[in-house]
C-alpha cells in the first residue's frame, strides 16, 4: 500500500499501546488513515499517539458501555481493529474459573462488542478485522481458555462475513503465530518461572512452533492488515489467515 491510499479514511484500534496494536497505529498512520487507538492503560496510549499523530481513548473492551463510548467518541470509523488481548497460561485442572472468564471476556466477548459498534456506524465502505492467533486454528497446551475464545473469534468472523456479503464491507481475521511482543515476553517469563530454563532456551522453543523457526515480527501483521483495505482485496472475506511460516 503506498502512502496516503487510505487518505480520508479513519481506522480504529483497540490495544494500540504496545506490540501489534503500536505497530498498526504506524502502518495505518503512513498510509495516510486517521488513527484511532484505544486501551486499559493511558501512558502506553499517549507515548504511541504522539510518535504517530493518532488520537488516544482510555476504554476497557470487555465494558459494553466503554464501547459505546468510544465509537462516539472516536466518530464513523471505516476500518475496526480488534487487537486488544490478554492470555494466561496454566493445566486445564488447574484454571480457574475466574481466568475461564477473564480470557473469554477479552479475547471474545471484547472483539464482539468492538465489532458490533464499528458495524453498526460504519458509514458505508469498511473494513473488519480482528486480530486472532495460530491458537484460533489449532489447540496448544496450557492455553486452553485463550484458544477457545480465539477459535470463537474465528466461528465470529465467518458468521459476520456472510451477513455483510452484500454490501462494500468485509470481516476477516488474521492469525499469527507468536509474535516478538511483550505478550510473548511474558510467556517466556512464566516458561522461566515454571522450568528453569533460561530465557534464551524459552525464547527458542516457542519460536520452534514456527517452521521458519523464528518469531512472527508485529510488522508482518500490519502488512496483512493494510492488504485487506487496499484495493483488490474485495474478495477476501470471512478468512482466517495464518501468519505464522506454515505452522498451521
Amino acid at each position: 500500500m503506498t502512502a496516503g491510499q487510505l487518505q480520508g479514511k479513519r481506522v480504529l484500534i483497540t490495544g494500540g499501546g504496545s506490540g501489534v496494536g503500536a505497530s498498526l497505529a504506524r502502518g495505518f498512520a503512513r498510509a495516510g488513515a486517521e488513527v484511532v487507538i484505544c486501551g486499559r492503560r493511558e501512558a502506553p496510549l499517549a507515548q504511541v499517539a504522539d510518535a504517530v499523530g493518532a488520537r488516544a481513548i482510555a476504554a476497557d473492551v470487555t465494558s459494553e458501555a466503554d464501547v459505546m463510548r468510544l465509537f462516539d467518541q472516536a466518530g464513523p470509523c471505516d476500518v475496526v481493529i480488534a487487537n486488544a488481548g490478554s492470555a494466561v497460561s496454566s493445566p486445564l485442572g488447574k484454571t480457574a474459573l475466574e481466568d475461564w472468564n477473564a480470557m473469554l471476556a477479552v479475547n471474545l466477548t471484547g472483539v464482539f462488542l468492538t465489532f458490533r459498534e464499528g458495524l453498526r456506524q460504519m458509514p458505508g465502505w469498511g473494513r473488519l478485522i480482528a486480530v486472532a492467533s495460530t491458537a484460533g486454528l489449532r489447540g496448544y497446551a496450557y492455553v486452553a481458555p485463550y484458544a477457545a475464545a480465539k477459535h470463537g473469534v474465528v466461528g465470529m468472523v465467518k458468521s459476520a462475513a456472510l451477513e455483510v456479503a452484500r454490501k462494500p464491507v468485509t470481516v476477516n481475521a488474521l492469525c499469527p503465530g507468536f509474535l516478538d511482543t511483550e505478550m510473548t515476553d511474558r510467556s517466556v517469563a512464566t516458561i522461566v518461572a515454571k522450568t528453569g530454563m533460561t530465557a534464551e532456551a524459552a525464547r527458542e522453543t516457542l519460536a520452534a512452533a514456527n517452521p521458519q523457526k523464528r518469531l512472527i515480527h508485529p510488522d508482518e501483521v500490519t502488512a496483512a492488515a493494510l492488504w485487506l483495505c487496499a484495493p483488490g482485496s474485495e474478495g477476501i472475506n470471512g478468512q482466517a489467515l495464518a501468519i505464522s511460516g506454515g505452522e498451521v
